[in-house]
C-alpha cells in the first residue's frame, strides 16, 4: 500500500519531506507533483528503482527518462551545455519544459538513451517539488505519470494513490497539477551549429524559445 504524504503546495512540511526522502533512499518509486502533470520518480543511482519505474510506466530503455534538477548549475553537472544552449535554458527555467541534451559521464549509462547517449533534463517551477529536491540533495530520475492504456498524464494525487497503490511506494500529494505534459525541446542539434527542435508541444509555450 502506497504511503501518502499530504504536502502544503506553498509551504511543504519539513517532517513529511524528510519521510519522503527516506522512501526514495530505500529504493521506492514515488509520485511527485510538478508544474505540468504528476510524475513518478526515484533515486538516480538505484538501478532496481529505475527498472521498477520503467515497469510501472510500461516503457523500455529507449524511452527518454528525465532528471529533475533544482537549478541550471545542477543541470550542467549531468549535461554538456554550450553558451547558446545555456542562454536558451536560462530563458525557460524554471518551467514546464524538458530539454534533451548530451549526457555527461555523471549520468549512469543505463539511464541515458542507449543509442544517442542523451538525457532529458528539467528544472520544475513547483515549490513542493523544489523543496523535495533540496531535501534529497540530488536530482531525481523521473518520467511523466501516464497510466497504461491512457494517453493523458495524471494530475489528481488521490486518483493516483487509488490506481497505483500496489505499485508505488508513496504518493506525494500537493493538490491537483495541470493535466498537460511538459513541452519537450531537443537541444542536441545546437551543439553542432543547428537549431533547437520542438519534439512535443505541452504546457510550456514554445514561442518563448523562438520555436
Amino acid at each position: 500500500m502506497a504511503q501518502y504524504f499530504d504536502l502544503h503546495p506553498d509551504n511543504p512540511q519539513p517532517r513529511l519531506l524528510k519521510q519522503a526522502v527516506a522512501v526514495l533512499a530505500a529504493g521506492g518509486v514515488v509520485a511527485v507533483p510538478t508544474d505540468s502533470s504528476y510524475a513518478i520518480a526515484c533515486h538516480l543511482d538505484d538501478k532496481a528503482a529505475a527498472d521498477r519505474l520503467r515497469q510501472i510506466r510500461r516503457v523500455d530503455d529507449k524511452h527518454h527518462l528525465t532528471l529533475l534538477c533544482r537549478d541550471l548549475s545542477e543541470l550542467a553537472n549531468y549535461a554538456r551545455v554550450d553558451n547558446r544552449q545555456y542562454r536558451l535554458l536560462k530563458s525557460a527555467t524554471p518551467g514546464p519544459y524538458t530539454f534533451i541534451l548530451e549526457a555527461t559521464r555523471e549520468v549512469p549509462r543505463r539511464v541515458s538513451h542507449p543509442q544517442r547517449k542523451t538525457i532529458g533534463l528539467r528544472v520544475p517551477d513547483h515549490k513542493a517539488l523544489q523543496d523535495l529536491l533540496e531535501a534529497h540533495g540530488a536530482p531525481l530520475l523521473a518520467t511523466t505519470l501516464i497510466a497504461p492504456d491512457d494517453s493523458e498524464p495524471m494530475n489528481d494525487p488521490n486518483e493516483i494513490r487509488e490506481r497505483f497503490q500496489h505499485e508505488l511506494a508513496a504518493v506525494i500529494g500537493a493538490g491537483a497539477c495541470p493535466d498537460q505534459p511538459t513541452t519537450v525541446i531537443d537541444l542536441t542539434p545546437m551543439g553542432t551549429g543547428g537549431d533547437a527542435v520542438l519534439v512535443r508541444q505541452g504546457r510550456g509555450d514554445a514561442a518563448v524559445l523562438g520555436l
